[in-house]
């Protein structure tokens, strides 16, 4: 089992630098009011990953700064969490702390390692419970009361819970979808039309891949046939010459006159031979060139049917381009995007249907899960309420009885509810029951809620009965009481201590307390109380023992450590609970 041995406390609210050894089994942290008792349950709660309030920094410091040493126990899932964020025991120990700037930054190290504030609050439901005033605020919220019977009852919940949530996610989702489809029905048959009109305007005309760029390189050639033709004739003149008149002078010509001039006494010299090589490829590359021409103004089409055709077309393609994409290559991709979504808007009236059957099914699951889970939480319900009336009558309510109220709200109509009992219920995400603790405190009065039931004094104490319920099904190795005997005095704090001593035989129990019949049932007893400057120090946290603990004791019942009346009081407190103990 996991135990908290002690924990270190430095420049956190009153106390200036402090260590709080506790007990393994029930430990009683009294003082003064207002001399930091409930700083320790800070602490604590800073070590679990609480929030941060930079208020808490004592005046003048740098930070707060909480350190903690948990023994753990090989294959807890405290281990294996601890380790997998790359944590390291220390002889068996787990060491956490926690650092809180006045700035308001907040660090957190977890056996050595700087680790996310998130993971000690992962740890926190598996090592300690804390319990405070603000519990018993959450306890009076039906909410509350609900996931509290939920987490008694266990996998005879969680199981069909579980189910019942992930129906409910895939529910919310159908539903949704269903009404975007139905309430933009028209919208989505507008675009429906526009797609339709674009796609048989693309259709009409039959555009080729990459045809307006060739169109127009076609349509510029035409236009200027003549003007080519003219130019070409001219070329293929200058360079092979014009046979209606011998005396012109052409390229082809003058350049195989050179090619013959150099021949003759290329033998005579390397360069000069590679220079006439050079002119030999002239030559050839001018004869080639000049016949290009001579077939080029052969096949030159200047025939302006063509044009005006060319013309035509491109136009065509220009009125797709001008409203579905810059060049014929976009308005295919338009098309092709255009028709796959012109088939998903098609399809509408068939997912139409497919969704209203899969609605109408989830909600006969719903239907059938949440049932499960009313049976399930009302059976446990009569187990958790006779557990918690057995408790009471050990906390001196013996005649209190507990029971839990679990009803369902008729829904508007069936198509906004599911069917429990043969009733059309509202529901929600953990199922269609509203449950509520009920108590009453003695004979003939009728069962009320808790929050208008009980006093501040049985509230404490069902809190604690419920607690002590939960220790037997769902143990923690933990438990912090803060103030949790609010309100109670005399017999019934006698009662509440002897139950935390009970308790505290399965599990570590710490509790905050200013009752002297409580704190004379713990197995260590710890003193908090400031210096005259209004601190806590190391030295003001100290373990009471023998005379220390009597004078204690004293002071609370009779606010006079020296007061005879108040020692033999505090001495037969010690005796009652070491003879229960």
């Amino acid at each position: 089992m996991s135990v908290l041995e002690e924990m270190r406390i430095r420049s956190l609210g009153v106390i200036d630098d402090a260590v709080v050894e506790l007990s393994p089994g029930f430990t009683a942290v009294t003082g003064e009011t207002g001399a930091g008792k409930t700083m320790v349950v800070t602490s604590l709660g800073l070590l679990l990953g609480g929030r941060a309030d930079p208020a808490l920094v004592r005046v003048g410091a740098k930070a707060a700064v909480v350190e903690g040493r948990i023994t753990v126990s090989e294959g807890d899932a405290v281990v294996a969490r601890a380790e997998e964020a790359g944590a390291e025991l220390d002889d068996g120990a787990l060491l956490i702390s926690r650092t809180v700037s006045a700035e308001g930054r907040s660090r957190a190290h977890l056996g050595g390692r700087s680790v996310p504030v998130g993971v000690l609050t992962e740890l926190a439901d598996e090592l300690v419970a804390v319990h405070g005033q603000t519990d018993q605020q959450g306890l009076l919220k039906p909410a509350r009361q609900r996931q509290a019977l939920d987490r008694y009852a266990g996998d005879a919940v969680e199981v069909p819970h579980a189910k019942y949530a992930a129906a409910y996610r895939r529910l919310r989702a159908v539903a949704a979808e269903l009404e975007e489809l139905t309430t933009r029905a028209r919208e989505r048959a507008q675009e429906a039309d526009l797609l339709r009109f674009g796609l048989n305007e693309v259709a009409a005309v039959e555009p080729l891949p990459g045809e307006d760029a060739e169109l127009a390189a076609e349509a510029e050639r035409l236009g200027h046939a003549e003007a080519l033709a003219s130019a070409a004739a001219l070329a293929h003149t200058a360079l092979a010459g014009n046979p209606e008149d011998p005396e012109s002078v052409d390229a082809t010509t003058v350049v195989a006159a050179a090619g013959q001039a150099l021949d003759g006494v290329r033998a005579h010299d390397p360069a000069l031979a590679a220079l006439a090589d050079r002119v030999g490829e002239i030559s050839i590359l001018l004869a080639d060139v000049s016949g290009e021409l001579a077939g080029y103004a052969d096949q030159l089409d200047a025939d302006p049917l063509r044009l005006a055709a060319v013309e035509e077309r491109r136009a065509a393609l220009t009125t797709l381009t001008r409203k579905y994409g810059e060049d014929i290559a976009a308005v295919l991709g338009w098309a092709q995007e255009g028709a796959g979504r012109l088939t998903e808007l098609e399809g509408d009236d068939e997912r139409i249907g497919e969704l209203t059957a899969e609605r109408d099914a989830l909600r006969a699951e719903l239907s059938v899960l949440g049932q499960a889970l009313t049976d399930a939480r009302t059976e446990a319900a009569a187990r958790f309420a006779e557990a918690v009336t057995e408790e009471l009558a050990s906390l001196a309510m013996p005649h209190a009885r507990v029971s839990f109220a679990i009803r369902q709200t008729e829904a508007a109509d069936e198509a906004s509810g599911i069917d429990i009992g043969g009733r059309s219920v509202v529901y929600g995400p953990s199922g269609a029951d509203e449950v509520e603790l009920l108590l009453a405190p003695h004979p003939g009065a009728q069962p009320r809620p808790i929050a208008k039931g009980a006093s501040g004094g049985e509230l404490s104490r069902v809190m604690l009965a419920v607690e002590v319920v939960f220790a037997g099904s769902d143990p923690v190795p933990t438990y912090l009481f803060d103030e949790v005997d609010a309100g109670v005095g005399g017999k019934a704090a006698v009662e509440v201590g002897r139950r935390l001593a009970k308790l505290a035989r399965s599990a570590q129990v710490v509790v905050v307390t200013h009752l002297p019949q409580v704190a004379a049932f713990a197995d260590r007893q710890l003193l908090v109380e400031k210096t005259v400057d209004g601190s806590v120090t190391r030295s003001g946290v100290t373990v009471l023992e023998g005379e220390d603990r009597v004078r204690e004791l004293s002071r609370m019942l009779a606010g006079q450590e020296d007061s005879e009346t108040a020692r033999a009081h505090a001495e037969e407190l010690l005796a009652t609970a070491r003879k229960d103990g």
